[in-house]
């Protein structure tokens, strides 16, 4: 899929209100920009002209961001009701997303915790980057989470890397390139807070794609998984050689999982259904029941 092409648009989900894309990698979402430049937006126009409000600034109201450079499952609201009970999902923390990624070296410990405050970086010569706090320039740190689950160890392009599942638990810009280059684990391909490299050892992109999204609102659950790109049938410099967690697995976990923090009183509806409670139980009943234990004969064990 070329993203320069204006009809390259690959829908994961669609209904009345909601569309999931598959964001390319190095796509902007939308743009002022004076010269002619590919977005998403445009992108959406294309195949959905019907579609467009004219009155957005864009034509699609986007649920939430993604970089610039990376790809993967990104939400746009149809209408202004269907946004507004998005944004609300966001609000209250309860949407699930879980990234894949390639890092550069091999992550020791297969599942952890990061949790390094997150500010803006007053540094001069980093303007609009990020930094942990601690760091020099750092202003205005934030608590920040993420789950890291390592999948495989191997080689890109002969370097050793690991594929890895990151689970975003917070919502700072940038947070996992920032995240994974504070482990001494940068992103392959992050040429902002990634390791210093020879310009021909960069790879054609950087790792990271958006691969699960879950929105739970009150009316619909909006729920999507993209295909996985870090294989090598679609990169042959991707060399795996060691499988410590099984991604299929890790999906049915995101899946069945119950949705994080919904307010007291609203139904979760991507949540797996809760059995239904039984009516007490009446005296003919437990009657009955005591009169087929009394005549029914255990056999003894082998």
């Amino acid at each position: 899929m070329d993203a320069g092409r204006t009809e390259s648009l690959s829908v994961v989900y669609q209904s009345r209100d909601f569309l999931v894309v598959n964001k390319h990698w190095d796509l902007r979402i939308d743009s002022r920009m004076w010269r002619e430049t590919p977005t998403l937006q445009k992108q959406l126009r294309h195949r959905f002209p019907e579609l467009a409000d004219p009155d957005t600034c864009y034509g699609f109201r986007f649920c939430h961001q993604l970089d610039f450079s990376t790809s993967g499952a990104l939400c746009v609201a149809l209408n202004k009701a269907a946004a507004g009970r998005a944004y609300k999902c966001f609000k209250e923390r309860r949407v699930t997303k879980a990234y894949l990624a390639l890092v550069r070296g091999h992550v020791q410990e297969n599942q952890m915790t990061i949790s390094y405050a997150i500010g803006r970086n007053s540094t001069e010569g980093r303007a609009h980057t990020m930094c942990i706090e601690g760091t020099q320039g750092c202003e205005n740190p934030k608590p920040s989470l993420t789950e890291l689950e390592v999948l495989e160890h191997g080689l890109y392009a002969g370097a050793p890397v690991s594929k890895v599942l990151l689970r975003p638990l917070t919502g700072r810009t940038h947070q996992l390139r920032v995240h994974c280059s504070a482990l001494s684990h940068p992103v392959v391909g992050d040429l902002t807070y990634g390791q210093a490299l020879d310009q021909e050892d960069q790879p054609f992109r950087m790792m990271l794609h958006a691969f699960y999204l879950r929105i739970p609102t009150h009316t619909e659950c909006v729920e999507a998984c993209t295909p996985d790109p870090f294989v090598p049938a679609l990169d042959a410099c991707w060399s795996p050689h060691t499988l410590v967690q099984s991604l299929d697995q890790l999906v049915q976990v995101l899946r069945t999982a119950p949705d994080p923090g919904p307010t007291e009183g609203s139904p979760a509806p991507c949540s797996p259904p809760m059995p239904p409670s039984k009516p007490p139980e009446t005296e003919a009943q437990r009657a009955s029941c005591l009169q087929w234990l009394s005549e029914w004969t255990l056999e003894p064990d082998n």
